[in-house]
């Protein structure tokens, strides 16, 4: 794939591209995403939820474009800006005295994020903790312009799926290019993750 025109590391742009019903759409593929994890079904039912799957697939076939144009991820009036790939969450700055604040909200993981025995598969928190520390950084210091260099997760207690959590982030110290950030998952008094970050901000140019 050619590289943006704009060259570097490009944040992505607003757009209304995919209409009214693109929020519905992304929880329908979230939905799907759940139910094929969770199906125990007969197999005339899977070979026809497959006929039906690779219909929708080939519908889609002839609109592909490059990540510059699709509206994934570019939704800025939809959750999580209309990604599909990262975990459903709803966070806020919020302001402290003598700080830059913190960023505070919830998140929730859906069937299809199970690990085994009720748990949440542990790719699915580093998932979450480079959404929720990235998003920091760049909120908290105002820069847009920055890449994960090391994202270290502690698991302290199981994750549940299908819950709602508190999620809870901010910057520790920057160092010239370098922002420390933090955060944990909680639920309610209970220390579930925690992780630390660093992040990069990039020079012009930089991919």
């Amino acid at each position: 794939m050619p590289r943006h025109p704009g060259g570097g590391f490009n944040p992505p742009q607003p757009t209304a591209k995919g209409g009214p019903d693109y929020g519905r759409f992304v929880e329908a593929v979230r939905t799907l995403q759940d139910r094929a994890r969770a199906a125990d079904a007969p197999d005339e039912v899977i070979s026809e939820a497959a006929d039906l799957v690779e219909k929708v697939a080939a519908l889609l076939a002839p609109y592909e474009a490059d990540e510059w144009s699709a509206p994934s991820g570019r939704r800025f009036d939809l959750p999580n800006r209309g990604n599909i790939l990262t975990v459903p969450m709803r966070v806020e700055k919020v302001p402290l005295d003598g700080s830059a604040g913190r960023i505070r909200g919830t998140a929730r993981f859906a069937r299809y994020h199970l690990g085994r025995n009720g748990a949440v598969h542990g790719g699915a928190l580093g998932l979450l903790f480079d959404s929720v520390l990235g998003l920091t950084s760049a909120v908290l210091t105002g820069s847009r312009y920055q890449r994960t260099a090391y994202l270290h997760v502690d698991y302290r207690h199981i994750v549940p799926i299908e819950k709602e959590l508190q999620v809870d982030a901010g910057v520790d110290r920057i160092d010239g290019r370098k922002i420390f950030v933090s955060g944990r998952l909680c639920d309610g008094d209970t220390l579930l993750t925690e992780a630390q970050g660093l992040f990069v901000l990039l020079k012009p140019g930089q991919p």
